[in-house]
């Protein structure tokens, strides 16, 4: 199924940032086509990815048709510059990180989550073959070139938490911007990266050539409550305030269409999902590795919806203890999420 990839706007993506960036205007409704439907652009930080699966499995199971919504996907491999692209106003929701939402708030923009797709991170940092004897914690990171999707993604927080919790300052080891897929392999491959952030079905594809091995994995919840002390709650719908405030009726169908995904998800074995897929989502690693990789992590997928009881102060206590613009700063959570259109799903 084709998906639209995203060009962004050079001089927009450059102010999108800041408080008066083009994307900081008043919010529109939200358009509909000749049929009636709304359209809704949805760009995701990576559509091939396990992480991100209920939004493709939507899309084949026809939910989105189903509530009258006119759904435009637009893939971006890294997270951080989904984001840019929705402040941008090139895109009216992204799939990514909820981790995004704090952060965005500390810089002045306002976002919230309106729907938890996942309640562990589902990443695993991979070492290098023949780093594994010298790397075996994060502790062995200074020095280090360690890959992650982009800088400023949901993979460099993670990464930047995991040194400052093992006692690696700030500069010892270097972030390297390598993406997912192919182009992670190939810098595992050709040395560019010692270790790296990634999730399935590139550590599977890591692991078939022999280039990788798993230091940490967060895979589960509780591979994740062991990495980052708590429930750390990942991949969400998350849209501007403004956009919610202007489009609660379009929001509120998106909403229906995740918690039903999330549903079936949960009533589903591996294999059924995996049957719904796009073939060249699993081109790269075979249906069978692809199959036993989203039975391993299934358990990541949240089973309703719901932002976990502890799963934003989690997120915020990993962002204060590296990031420079949250920590110290006052954060509202409340302001970054939102249960009531689940619940109303529900």
């Amino acid at each position: 199924m084709p998906v639209k990839k995203s060009v962004l706007v050079t001089a927009c993506a450059a102010l999108a940032l800041s408080l008066t960036a083009c994307g900081g205007g008043a919010a529109k409704a939200a358009p509909k086509n000749a049929a009636g439907e709304t359209t809704v652009k949805i760009m995701v930080g990576g559509l091939e990815k396990q992480i991100y699966l209920p939004v493709m499995l939507a899309k084949q199971l026809g939910y989105f048709k189903a509530q009258g919504i006119n759904v435009e996907l637009q893939n971006e491999p890294a997270g951080v510059d989904a984001e840019t692209a929705m402040i941008a106003g090139q895109v009216d929701a992204v799939v990514g990180f909820y981790d995004h939402n704090i952060d965005l708030q500390s810089k002045g923009k306002s976002t919230e989550s309106v729907a938890q797709l996942l309640q562990a991170p589902g990443e695993v940092e991979m070492v290098r073959s023949d780093q594994a004897d010298s790397v075996k914690s994060p502790a062995d990171f200074a020095g280090k070139h360690l890959g992650v999707t982009g800088l400023g993604s949901s993979t460099n927080f993670l990464t930047q938490y995991l040194e400052e919790k093992n006692g690696v300052k700030p500069g010892q080891a270097t972030s390297v911007a390598v993406g997912a897929g192919s182009t992670f392999v190939a810098a595992m491959q050709n040395k560019q990266i010692d270790a790296g952030m990634t999730t399935e079905p590139t550590i599977s594809m890591l692991q078939q050539k022999g280039l990788a091995k798993p230091l940490i994995d967060m895979r589960t919840t509780d591979g994740a409550k062991a990495a980052l002390g708590g429930t750390y709650p990942a991949s969400c719908l998350y849209l501007t305030t403004g956009y919610v405030q202007k489009n609660p009726e379009a929001v509120q169908k998106l909403v229906n269409v995740f918690v039903q995904t999330l549903k079936w998800i949960q009533g589903h074995s591996a294999a059924e999902i995996t049957d719904k897929m796009p073939a060249d989502y699993y081109a790269g690693v075979g249906k069978d590795v692809y199959t036993k990789a989203l039975d391993n992590e299934k358990g990541m997928y949240s089973p309703d919806g719901l932002m976990p009881a502890d799963g934003a102060q989690t997120v915020l206590k990993v962002l204060s203890s590296f990031d420079p613009t949250v920590k110290g700063h006052t954060i509202d959570l409340s302001k970054t999420y939102t249960n009531d259109f689940v619940q109303k799903a529900k």
